[in-house]
């Protein structure tokens, strides 16, 4: 054999050796985890960080949102480069900046530095996420096949939708015994683990990829756009609706994402593919994906409803979402064993509509704290369960829809929606909580219509939960609208 052809069969091999390998799949697992069990547990522990930094509640919730709001911007950028320059190099990219991230964060400062340093630690975590998720998720799709890629993606899965519903629970009881700060030197810990445990795994490329060329333009009119877009839905309010600025905003959200549509449609380096939603099963997965994360907003809206105005700590807080976790991590291979017996279709719709009764029983603000406790156990409980019959079904009809070459860039358009939808609606139910629950007469059309019991002096708090809750509702009911018009009804064989 030539040279060549011995360099071929070599990386072929040494490709082969990973396939199905659980020392890589759990590695990045633990990448997935750094983001959504320690980055996200700041959903529960908002309060704790903003008075120990003593910052402002917008400056909070803008600290909350924005790595989201990073993650779903670049994580689409990082996709189609991991594509091109090599997945394992942009996986290993991303635990760096995952490290880099948490130590900002934990180390940042009461004071004037407070916040520059928070936003930055925060915004560093949200690319670090950019990278490991499309990354990783290309390579579940390089190293597994059929029923062992629906296990690696149900595993992978557990990392991801599992983590997120630790994180609260992780994040107050760590804050009530140790102090905030230690859920991201812990994160530091286990972003080590995950290198320790990926390294030496081959590098996976897309064929061709010696002639990227960077989509500058493509890039920058999109981070315009979501930028622009985030300072609208958060601070709308207290500008004002009708002022200068405001306007302005949805103007520049109006034209640079009209300039980011036609700087991609057509470009074949373009950093988002339109094509890729040429393939209905792909769409709908995307959308709902999108659609279902914005519900992660009620976490926030119910979490800080006990806290403001129950008068819980974060550790009594998070102790709510016990169910949550458990149900998810119990449930999600359940959810693959849907996908395999029905298809993507069934088992994304009875997620949706198992989400959906759960954010009612998280509804009734008017009752006595004792008995909202109760219903607010369950309804987490049922929350898990949803994502976890939605979770394994709609990333793999994801990955199935995609061609290899795009593997990484499609995973990060799909990761783009998860992200996206969660800044969003963190940052939508985040602005109306806040926003009615410091207006002094509350929403004064609840009142006739529902009676509040126990205490009154926390009305607005109530009031403003419950209207929130309500956005999180309408999401739910327009994710299983675009699922019925998008899945088809028939399993689509590969």
């Amino acid at each position: 054999m030539s040279p060549s052809t011995d360099a071929v069969a070599s990386a072929t091999h040494a490709t082969a050796g990973f396939r199905g390998n659980d020392r890589l799949l759990f590695g990045m697992i633990l990448g997935v985890v750094t983001f959504w069990l320690f980055a996200q547990s700041t959903l529960n522990v908002a309060p704790d960080m903003q008075r120990d930094l003593g910052i402002e509640s917008n400056a909070m919730n803008n600290a909350v949102a924005i790595t989201a709001l990073f993650s779903g911007i670049f994580i689409v950028v990082m996709g189609g480069l991991a594509d091109r320059l090599g997945r394992m190099r942009i996986m290993t990219l991303g635990f760096v900046l995952s490290i880099v991230g948490a130590l900002l964060v934990g180390l940042a400062p009461s004071g004037s530095l407070a916040v520059p340093l928070l936003m930055l630690g925060r915004a560093i975590q949200g690319l670090s996420a950019a990278c490991i998720m499309p990354s990783s998720l290309a390579l579940v799709k390089a190293y597994w096949d059929g029923p062992a890629r629906q296990r690696a993606v149900s595993l992978w899965s557990i990392g991801s939708w599992g983590g997120a519903g630790l994180g609260s629970l992780f994040g107050g009881l760590v804050a009530q015994n140790f102090g905030w700060r230690w859920i991201f030197f812990a994160s530091i810990g286990v972003a080590l683990a995950g290198m320790g445990l990926v390294r030496g795994t081959p590098e996976s490329k897309a064929a061709g990829s010696g002639n990227y060329r960077f989509d500058l333009p493509g890039v920058i009119t999109f981070m315009v756009t979501m930028v622009a877009l985030q300072v609208l839905v958060t601070q709308a309010t207290r500008m004002g609706w009708a002022s200068p600025a405001t306007i302005g905003l949805v103007a520049t959200t109006l034209v640079f994402g009209w300039l980011f549509f036609r700087a991609e449609s057509g470009n074949p380096q373009g950093f988002v593919d339109f094509k890729l939603f040429n393939n209905s099963v792909y769409t709908g997965a995307t959308v709902s994906n999108f659609l279902l994360n914005s519900v992660v907003g009620m976490q926030l809206v119910s979490l800080q409803l006990v806290q403001i105005g129950g008068g819980l700590t974060a550790q009594q807080a998070g102790l709510l979402t016990l169910g949550y976790a458990i149900a998810i991590i119990a449930f999600i291979r359940v959810g693959e064993k849907l996908l395999q017996r029905f298809g993507p279709r069934r088992p994304m719709i009875w997620g949706c509509i198992i989400t959906g009764i759960s954010i009612g029983f998280l509804m009734p603000a008017n009752l006595l704290l004792a008995d909202y406790r109760t219903v607010a156990v369950i309804g987490y409980t049922l929350f898990g369960v949803g994502l976890a019959f939605y979770a394994t079904p709609s990333t793999d009809a994801a990955l199935s829809s995609l061609p290899n070459s795009q593997s990484g860039s499609g995973s990060g358009i799909y990761k783009m929606a998860s992200s996206l939808g969660a800044a969003l609606g963190v940052a939508i139910s985040g602005a109306i909580f806040t926003a009615l629950s410091d207006h002094a007469e509350g929403v004064r059309w609840l009142e006739g219509v529902i009676t509040f019991q126990g205490r009154q002096d926390n009305l607005a708090v109530r009031q403003a939960a419950i209207v929130a809750l309500g956005f999180n509702l309408l999401m739910v009911g327009v994710a299983i609208m675009s699922i019925m018009l998008t899945v088809p009804k028939v399993k689509k064989s590969a």
